[in-house]
């Protein structure tokens, strides 16, 4: 008996061990998505990406808890704390939340939205863990299928587009320009010219072939399945709005700063001269135009139900509107 015990124990503990091994290696592999997912809506990335809804899960960047990482059902109930770090340029898939990081100053007013980024980060939805993507100083994160293309800045060379893959690796500059990332559509990322034009171009990530589909003076081109939206930077940046097939048309002559499309309507912030400001919507036809708050305002972020935006130079209050309309509250989750 002692024989058969001296050479099981053994057995056992090895069995222990490799199956330990076995089973950490399965809890922490990269789990990758099958389509071209798009971590959030253009609309939300181009106002810093504060909310991201996935899946019937809100996540968001907490205003009453220093702006960390939280989650929240679509109903605003069972929130939770996912991780201590303010998060901004939030994505998600069934896997893993996908956040630019700012733990500089972490006790200063929510001065990051502009300036002083930091790593770029993904969170585990199963195991709670955080790894850093890239350490650099990042902006503007976008998930689209396996890769997260972002603008990365470094001392040599300033601020480029770059993407990595979703475990960390094939970290490579896609073009020296720092072009914006927000607006994603299946494996379509679309952007304005920054440098030599202001054209918008359809980038195909499969190819890395870019082509210029809009000429013009543009700014901020927000594209869905039918429309491609967008800033007319010489109309006063007037918001225009051009279908696969036609012409651009102009929806609203207001000089835009921030808007957010969302299903068919339209928020956005206005801001004519002789201090005419305010928080507007507007149909995605052109028509139903509504003031709702005047002021300045900023992060018009959507999720589930509700507009969320806060005032400008007062960030750290985030307010929440039912979409359609009704009362504006203050967002204490």
């Amino acid at each position: 008996m002692k024989k058969v015990l001296r050479i099981l124990i053994p057995l056992i503990l090895i069995a222990g061990i490799a199956g330990g091994a076995l089973y950490y290696r399965h809890i922490n592999r990269t789990r990758w998505n099958d389509s071209y997912v798009n971590g959030n809506t253009a609309g939300n990335l181009y106002n810093n990406g504060l909310f991201c809804e996935h899946n019937g899960t809100i996540y968001f960047s907490n205003p009453n808890d220093n702006h960390y990482l939280y989650s929240m059902n679509t109903a605003g109930g069972e929130v939770k704390k996912l991780y201590e770090d303010i998060a901004s340029f939030i994505n998600a898939d069934d896997h893993y939340v996908y956040y630019v990081r700012n733990n500089v100053g972490a006790d200063t007013q929510f001065s990051f939205l502009h300036v002083n980024t930091n790593s770029l980060c993904r969170y585990d939805l199963r195991t709670g863990k955080v790894i850093v993507l890239d350490t650099e100083p990042c902006i503007y994160a976008s998930l689209i299928g396996n890769y997260i293309y972002y603008i990365r800045y470094s001392t040599e060379t300033a601020s480029n587009l770059y993407r990595v893959r979703l475990d960390g690796s094939e970290q490579e500059q896609v073009d020296p320009n720092p072009y914006f990332t927000c607006s994603a559509n299946g494996q379509y990322l679309y952007y304005n010219g920054i440098e030599s034009d202001h054209n918008i171009y359809q980038y195909d990530t499969t190819t890395a072939i870019s082509q210029a589909i809009c000429l013009g003076n543009y700014w901020m081109p927000s594209a869905d399945n039918d429309n491609i939206y967008f800033l007319d930077c010489g109309q006063n940046y007037a918001l225009m709005r051009l279908s696969r097939s036609q012409s651009p048309v102009k929806l609203v002559s207001d000089r835009i700063e921030y808007y957010n499309v969302y299903g068919d309507t339209i928020y956005f912030q206005r801001n004519n001269l002789q201090d005419d400001a305010a928080l507007c919507s507007i149909r995605t036809d052109g028509s139903d135009y509504r003031v709702i708050m005047e002021g300045n305002f900023t992060n018009i972020n959507i999720a589930a139900q509700n507009v969320y935006f806060s005032e400008l130079g007062a960030e750290d209050v985030i307010y929440q509107m039912p979409l359609g309309g009704g009362e504006v509250s203050i967002f204490t989750p």
